[in-house]
């Protein structure tokens, strides 16, 4: 069993025709088949079953698929790690990163990146939740991953930073004069709410933070992406929370932003599987340097 016999049989498995994966991966369809039929020997059984039109997993092809997936996935990282180490011409940097910190924190360190090593390319995966950033780090899927501060985390974890949480009105609502508010003061407001919220103690943030000042959110829209909550709450549809990098670096040039009274914060992280060097190293260094020189802080 080689590595490309599983990358061949995942690519099959992928474009469900040997025709359209031997086209794919740039072989002839003869030199597939035998591949593959070479795979499913050393495994001891059928791993596709050949259909009139396309091609179906058996059942042990469906156990195998997982495994053969997290090796591919491996091996590919091995390789983006040793260049990247070595400072090769061509390298690559996976990173996973929340939505919201892509679209308010990144840019400025990518582009500080791009002047400082232009030879390695980085690859961008962006995420809703924390769980998915972990998840994708133990995939293989990303080198590195730039969240709030992961539970538990058996790699190497790098604080640097913390995220601040404001509320999103516009520009006419009676509060916008002001530069804090408490959350009893909005009791009676509709809220713009985005599946990015973060999650506190198993429930949602705002639900949890309202039910401490007494009272339940009334939603009005639900989004998928905190920019597009951002952009609702400063058209009126209702208040949103966004975290202040977003509203003041990226999208929030129509609205107005309050602080909550008390301020609402959580730490921010880059963390690693195992201990980041070369381009993953010079990546945490640059990340935490620009942070602390503010660079995507609020202007």
């Amino acid at each position: 069993m080689s590595l490309r016999q599983m990358e061949y049989f995942l690519t099959v498995v992928e474009e469900a025709s040997f025709t359209r994966a031997a086209e794919a991966l740039h072989v002839t369809q003869p030199a597939l088949s035998h591949q593959i039929k070479a795979l499913e020997k050393s495994v001891g059984g059928a791993l596709l079953e050949r259909m009139p039109r396309g091609v179906r997993l058996t059942p042990m092809g469906r156990a195998f698929r997982p495994h053969a997936e997290r090796a591919v996935r491996s091996a590919a990282q091995a390789r983006r790690a040793a260049r990247a180490a070595a400072g090769a011409d061509g390298g690559e940097l996976h990173v996973a990163a929340l939505h919201s910190l892509a679209v308010g924190v990144l840019p400025d360190v990518f582009a500080q990146w791009r002047r400082a090593h232009p030879q390695v390319l980085l690859r961008l995966h962006e995420y809703a939740t924390p769980e998915a950033l972990q998840e994708e780090v133990e995939r293989g899927t990303a080198d590195l991953a730039v969240g709030p501060v992961p539970v538990g985390w058996p790699g190497t974890v790098v604080e640097f930073g913390e995220e601040e949480l404001a509320l999103v009105v516009p520009f006419d609502d009676r509060f916008a004069g002001r530069t804090t508010v408490t959350l009893p003061e909005l009791a009676d407001r509709p809220w713009v709410r985005c599946a990015m919220e973060p999650v506190v103690h198993g429930v949602r943030f705002l639900d949890w933070a309202c039910e401490r000042a007494g009272f339940t959110p009334r939603t009005a829209v639900w989004t998928e992406h905190t920019s597009t909550a951002v952009r609702m709450a400063a058209a009126g549809v209702g208040v949103c929370v966004a975290p202040t990098h977003v509203v003041r670096g990226a999208v929030g040039e129509d609205c107005a932003v309050l602080s909550p009274d008390p301020a609402w914060r959580r730490a921010l992280s880059v963390f690693t599987r195992v201990p980041p060097t070369g381009a993953a190293g010079a990546f945490v260094d640059l990340l935490t340097t620009t942070w602390r020189d503010g660079q995507p802080a609020i202007r």
